[in-house]
């Protein structure tokens, strides 16, 4: 699994953006408490939250055209840095008591712009600095270092918080930043050989390039018959698992926040032993029907949340969830490197980006609404059985359920 590691360009990566993750964990948490202790509002955090996706999805597809054609450690380089020196703004001025909700909203519209060329860029440089056959072990490391410190950060931000405040906790988040920019630095010395900014016309023309990213998609049935599923997929998931989850713990089953913490736990595990497994894979077979039928799974592990109520079964069932989810998205990402030319993945993984998530403020919304009248039971009922028969659907696909 950690054959990528022996990559010296990967290693310096990899451990720089793990600090980094270890270092949102952090900051979000932070975020969260100050925005709750400053205003007491859930509209603020709600709103902390759509102004960030929102700068995101909108620049996404320019922030794929652009990396294609820009050297993409340098993009990954000043968007770390961007945004270290944002959060530094934020700790400074929490320290001093200067911070408002405004300049939050403001602050975390940034990062979600920032992020629309970030995501592309950091997708899209793997198959310049490592071999395909490394790229499962390379990806696997990425998820494990995302669900370990999505685990162990938020509970070391917590006794941060606690034992300094949230100025100390937004200002390690600045730090993480620019110690990721340094390890970032031995990937600038590759730009002259890129082969994507090689016999490339020297004016950017974006919707050109938006247009040869769409019709790549277009060619591939793949590509977009998984896109589509993935938009209506995570419609239907994210409403019931970002906004339902805490009231079917809290009103249905009638326990506590630490239930809910456990959950998330039992998620992250699935997610873990999964990356650990898969990156010792060198090549991945049967795709298509591995994928998909890894999205019925959690589909069907949506609806049995929904179907009962023992906490000991639920987190089983989430360890499940965290499994099939981790097993389609390294299925995914792998596939994307390897398949898509090198030099159209960034704007063919902002494509993938954008419309995956489109509909998912509308999940959101959807989500609470019908939690309210109905009942957090219901949303999950419902949200499993239309991702399961949606993922058996996509199967019937030939290109789909014959890709290896």
């Amino acid at each position: 699994m950690f054959r990528a590691l022996q990559n010296r360009l990967f290693a310096s990566l990899w451990s720089g953006q793990s600090i980094s993750r270890l270092g949102d964990s952090l900051y979000r948490i932070a975020l969260s408490w100050w925005v709750l202790e400053k205003t007491g509002s859930a509209v603020a955090m709600g709103t902390v939250n759509v102004v960030s996706m929102i700068p995101m999805l909108l620049f996404m597809l320019f922030g794929g055209v652009l990396v294609d054609r820009l050297p993409r450690p340098w993009v990954m380089f000043g968007a770390d840095l961007a945004r270290g020196l944002l959060v530094a703004g934020v700790a400074i001025l929490a320290a001093f008591g200067f911070l408002t909700i405004w300049e939050v909203f403001i602050v975390s519209a940034l990062f979600g712009l920032i992020s629309a060329f970030f995501e592309p860029a950091y997708i899209a440089v793997f198959p310049e600095i490592i071999a395909s056959d490394t790229l499962p072990s390379a990806n696997s490391l990425t998820t494990l270092s995302r669900e370990i410190t999505g685990i162990i950060g938020p509970s070391v931000g917590a006794v941060i918080i606690a034992a300094g405040g949230t100025p100390i906790t937004f200002g390690l988040d600045a730090l993480s930043f620019f110690i990721s920019t340094l390890t970032l630095i031995p990937l600038l010395k590759i730009n002259p050989t890129l082969p994507h900014l090689e016999e490339k016309p020297r004016h950017l023309n974006i919707w050109r390039d938006l247009t040869s990213g769409i019709k790549a998609v277009a060619a591939s049935p793949w590509l977009w018959v998984t896109i589509i599923v993935a938009a209506l997929a995570n419609m239907m998931e994210g409403g019931a698992i970002t906004t339902s989850l805490p009231f079917l713990i809290k009103d249905a089953w009638h326990l506590d926040v630490k239930s809910l913490g456990f959950l998330y736990s039992a998620l992250s595990v699935g997610a873990v032993l999964t990356a650990i497994i898969m990156g010792n894979w060198k090549k991945f077979h049967r795709r298509g029907p591995v994928a998909y039928f890894s999205w019925f799974i959690i589909g069907t592990t949506i609806l049995i949340l929904g179907l009962q109520q023992n906490f000991i079964i639920s987190l089983i069932v989430v360890a499940i969830m965290g499994a099939a989810a981790t097993t389609f998205g390294l299925i995914w990402t792998n596939s994307m490197q390897e398949l898509v030319a090198k030099d159209m993945l960034g704007r063919v993984s902002s494509i993938d980006y954008l419309g995956s998530y489109i509909l998912l403020p509308i999940g959101f919304a959807v989500a609470g609404w019908a939690t309210d009248r109905f009942g957090p039971a219901l949303v999950f009922i419902v949200s499993g059985s239309f991702t399961a028969v949606l993922a058996l659907l996509a199967l019937l696909h030939p290109a789909i359920r014959k890709k290896d």
